[in-house]
């Protein structure tokens, strides 16, 4: 569900204030038997007044931002890691999932390094199988994170079958050149770019961990 919008009933009041003005001005003059120039002159600032309060009003509606629809994603909760990882692996992994479905957007979340899932976490989709398509090989040859705001709206969306199938957004962060993280959001146009920093950050250091126990857990 949407964030309810707090300012909703204060963006309403040049909309109330200027109608409520123009009817009391129409409503004067059907009473008034005979206009007077001091009159006239009044209803037309009170129809400027009125007017600029109401295009007001329609500016703030414009302006105002909007948080982005979340939804809640398909599948079911879960935490699985790959067998055959050492302790400090297991814990540095968990650590790092742990921090990006508690402080981002994140919800679903896939660690795929040297062609083998290591951890899937949060909202688990069917499939538990990465097949890496044009969008994780691109990452990784270019060492660019990719960020698709909207998942709905790229054709490449159906590389990505080992996430809910109701993703909204999804980050795809290269772990060196050899894997990628990829976290799944339950909304579009949720992750910030303080997000984006933050998520590069725990990925340069799961990277890291990662490559130093290369021949242990591959």
């Amino acid at each position: 569900m949407a964030k309810t919008d707090q300012n909703y009933l204060l963006r309403q009041v040049p909309f109330v204030v200027g109608g409520l003005g123009g009817l009391l001005l129409l409503i004067n003059r059907l009473l008034t038997p005979q206009l007077t120039d001091y009159q006239a002159r009044s209803d037309a600032l009170g129809v400027l007044l009125s007017a600029v309060l109401i295009l007001t009003g329609l500016l703030w509606q414009q302006v105002q931002s909007r948080s982005p629809e979340a939804v809640d994603l398909i599948g079911e909760q879960g935490f699985v890691l790959s067998s055959g990882l050492d302790q400090e692996l297991k814990t540095e992994l968990a650590w790092a999932s742990h921090l990006l479905l508690t402080n981002t957007a994140t919800r679903s979340l896939v660690v795929w390094y040297q062609g083998k899932v290591l951890l899937r976490r949060g909202v688990l989709g069917v499939n538990p199988q990465v097949k890496p398509g044009a969008i994780l090989s691109r990452v990784m040859a270019k060492q660019k994170p990719v960020y698709l705001v909207a998942l709905a709206l790229y054709p490449g969306k159906i590389e990505f079958d080992y996430l809910p199938e109701n993703t909204q957004g999804v980050i795809c962060q290269p772990l060196g050149n050899q894997g990628v993280l990829i976290l799944g959001a339950n909304a579009p146009r949720s992750y910030t770019k303080q997000d984006e920093n933050w998520i590069e950050g725990i990925a340069d250091k799961l990277a890291n961990t990662l490559s130093r126990h290369e021949v242990e857990c591959c």
